[in-house]
C-alpha cells in the first residue's frame, strides 16, 4: 500500500474540488494513483449527480454573448438562487456561452470540447462538487447576413448575466452603430412585452384556433348572433396578434408605434431599410413547475443528516 500524504490529498483536492476525506478515501482505494482516484471521484460524482437530477432546477442564470453579426443566449439552471450568485457557477456559465457561440443547437453544445472533454462532463463535475442539480437547458443562436445581432439583459447580476436574455437580428446595409442602438431598444421591448412570434404568419395553426374557439365562446357569451360572432373574430384576432408578435405589438417606450412601423421610421436616420428577421428571449425558469418545499421541515432534515 502505497504511502498517502497531505500534499497528495491537498494535489487531488485542487484538481477534482473534492472534499478532504474523499479525497483522501478515494487515493486509499487506489493505493496513491492520483488519475486513478480522478476518475472514482468522477464516478462517485456522477452517481451523486444522477440522485440530484430529480430535484427541480428552476434557478441559475441566462446568458447572452454577441460579436457583431452572430449572438447566442443560453439558460443554465441550479437549485437556488444562492448558487446562481457564486463566482464558480457565474464563471461556468461564461465559459458555456463561449462555447456556445461555436455551434448551432443544444445538443453540439453538451458535446463541445471544454477544458478537454465534453460540455455535458463539465456540468457533471459541477453538480457534484456544488451538490445541487443543474442543467444547460434552453440555447438560442441569431446571425444575420449584413446587419447586427443586439443583445440586452434584463435584472443583471453581472455583466451579460440575468435572469431574462434577448437577442434582437436586424439587417440592413445602413450605419451599424444606430442599427445597434435601435436593436437594443427593440430587445428592451421584448425583454419587457414578452412576445411569442415574430410576426402573425409565424403562428401555428393550433394556436390561432384555439383562440378563435375561447373568443367565439365569448361573444356568444354575450349574446351575439353567429353572423355577428364571426366578423368579430377578425377584429379581435387583431388584438390578440398585436399581443403575442413582436412586428404587431406597440412599442414599450412610446406606447402608440407598432415595432414594425418603427422599423420603417428608423430607415431614414439608419440610411438604408431595416429588416428585424428574428428574435430570441429566454426568461430564466420559465415553464418550469416549481416545487412547493416545506423551509421547516427541509431545515429539519438537514439538520438531521449534519
Amino acid at each position: 500500500m502505497a504511502e498517502i500524504t497531505a500534499s497528495m490529498v491537498k494535489q487531488l483536492r485542487e484538481t477534482t474540488g473534492a472534499g478532504m476525506m474523499d479525497a483522501k478515501n478515494a487515493l486509499v482505494e487506489n493505493n496513491g494513483d492520483i488519475e486513478a482516484a480522478v476518475d472514482w471521484l468522477r464516478k462517485k460524482g456522477l452517481s451523486k449527480a444522477e440522485k440530484k437530477s430529480s430535484r427541480t432546477a428552476a434557478e441559475g442564470l441566462v446568458a447572452i454573448q454577441t460579436s457583431g453579426k452572430t449572438g447566442v443566449v443560453v439558460e443554465v439552471n441550479s437549485e437556488t438562487d444562492f448558487v446562481a450568485r457564486n463566482e464558480e457557477f457565474q464563471s461556468f456559465v461564461k465559459s458555456v456561452t463561449e462555447k456556445a457561440a461555436n455551434v448551432n443547437d443544444l445538443q453540439g453544445l453538451l458535446n463541445a470540447d471544454l477544458n478537454g472533454k465534453p460540455v455535458s462532463e463539465n456540468l457533471t463535475d459541477k453538480i457534484a462538487k456544488i451538490g445541487e442539480h443543474m442543467a444547460i437547458r434552453r440555447m438560442a443562436k441569431l446571425s444575420v447576413n449584413d446587419g447586427v445581432v443586439v443583445g440586452y439583459m434584463h435584472n443583471a447580476v453581472a455583466p451579460n448575466l440575468g435572469k431574462i436574455g434577448v437577442l434582437i437580428a436586424l439587417e440592413s446595409t445602413g450605419d451599424k452603430e444606430k442599427l445597434a442602438a435601435l436593436g437594443k431598444q427593440i430587445a428592451m421591448h421584448a425583454a419587457a412585452a414578452f412576445p411569442k412570434f415574430l410576426k402573425k404568419e409565424d403562428v401555428d395553426a393550433s394556436t390561432m384556433e384555439r383562440e378563435k374557439d375561447v373568443l367565439r365562446e365569448q361573444a356568444k357569451a354575450e349574446g351575439k348572433p353567429p353572423e355577428i360572432v364571426e366578423k368579430m373574430l377578425d377584429g379581435r384576432m387583431r388584438k390578440f396578434y398585436e399581443e403575442i408578435c413582436l412586428l404587431e405589438q406597440v412599442f414599450v417606450m412610446d406606447g402608440e408605434t407598432k415595432i414594425s412601423k418603427l422599423l420603417e421610421n428608423a430607415a431614414k436616420d439608419v440610411g438604408a431599410p431595416v429588416a428585424l428577421t428574428s428574435y430570441a428571449r429566454i426568461q430564466l425558469g420559465e415553464g418550469i413547475e416549481k416545487e412547493e418545499v416545506d423551509f421547516a421541515a427541509e431545515v429539519a432534515a438537514t439538520a438531521k443528516s449534519a
